[in-house]
């Protein structure tokens, strides 16, 4: 078998290839023959050296894969041979609040899944949805669960009807696009271009703002709304103080990250003025991958793909993500 590594901070020229005996999966562990994994910002974070959890020397890259088992260990009794599976990103965060206890994650102070067969614990399983490909599949264990983690994990939810701002086209904010139109919400999603407009439209969009023309969005946002605001944002930039003046009164703004490495500052009248509820969003658990996954059955949502790479040209698919022309997940097929 093969496998890439590499020491957080060496970037995308340090990624390597190396071989390896295939392993043998332990008690409760199973053996999955990788199919594809997908790329996410985390993954250049790793690689660039300021990912925020600990990353282990030598790594194997990459939290998000999809595959099948081909072994199972002693006292395994919920997967078998031939079964379509993802991984999930902290194994161990089985279901309710995060905590420390649960930092261990894949692709950073675990190995990950940018390998052709990975050892993996029965309990950091879910079946995936049987209308998926593998490609399709290993775009979830990141950027779709803390989209449905967004939209549903605060104890409420978004609800029929109310409003919700998408910020991009990136995986987050398109799964949460998806997500959000089949739980009967209106989205206004903000971008950066024409094409992208028109394509985030294509998906459901029932507005878009064009950030570029129209700097200050979350006035917009205002305008769209009849004054009263969205109820919800779904902040991927570290836009805090723009997403706290698009949110209605004693809305919701789910932080799920920031893209760059200096966050503008927040002006605190802002926050007390909004009282809205800020949330940060780390992934979700592996319950609520399970309900993620119903969901995307019974609406029969398809994930976004940009562009599939094959295994032997990893670092490109690297490259071209990091390029910023992706529009939906950029995806490596790691066997057929």
């Amino acid at each position: 078998m093969r496998s890439y590594h590499v020491n957080s901070g060496e970037g995308i020229d340090g990624l390597t290839i190396r071989h390896h005996e295939d392993p043998v999966p332990g008690a409760g562990q199973v053996v999955v023959a990788v199919r594809a994994t997908s790329l996410s910002y985390r993954e250049l974070m790793v690689l660039r050296g300021y990912y925020v959890l600990p990353v282990k020397p030598d790594v194997v890259p990459v939290s998000d894969g999809a595959g099948e088992v081909v072994a199972v260990g002693p006292g395994v009794g919920g997967f078998r041979a031939g079964d379509r599976v993802a991984a999930t990103l902290f194994p161990s965060w089985q279901d309710g609040r995060f905590g420390v206890q649960h930092l261990p994650q894949r692709g950073g102070s675990l190995d990950g899944m940018l390998t052709e067969l990975a050892v993996l614990e029965e309990s950091g399983l879910v079946p995936i949805p049987d209308h998926l490909s593998y490609e399709e599949a290993a775009t979830l264990p990141c950027a779709a669960v803390t989209a449905w983690n967004a939209l549903t994990g605060d104890g409420t939810g978004l609800r029929p009807g109310q409003t919700l701002v998408t910020q991009g086209s990136g995986g987050v904010s398109l799964f949460a696009l998806q997500f959000a139109k089949a739980l009967g919400a209106r989205v206004i999603a903000t971008t950066s271009s024409p094409a992208k407009a028109k394509r985030l439209a294509d998906l459901g969009a029932d507005d878009v703002i064009d950030y570029r023309a129209t700097p200050d969005w979350a006035a917009e946002v205002m305008e769209l709304t009849g004054g009263r605001g969205a109820d919800r944002v779904v902040d991927v930039a570290g836009l805090l103080e723009q997403s706290l003046k698009a949110v209605t009164i004693a809305g919701h703004v789910a932080c799920v990250g920031f893209v760059s490495d200096v966050a503008p500052p927040i002006d605190s009248r802002v926050l007390f003025a909004s009282g809205a509820t800020v949330r940060a969003v780390a992934v979700g658990s592996r319950a609520e991958f399970f309900a993620m996954n119903r969901a995307i059955e019974v609406n029969r949502i398809r994930p976004v793909i940009d562009r599939v790479f094959p295994f032997d040209e990893a670092p490109d698919a690297y490259r071209y993500y990091a390029s910023g022309k992706a529009l939906g997940k950029v995806v490596i097929r790691i066997r057929l």
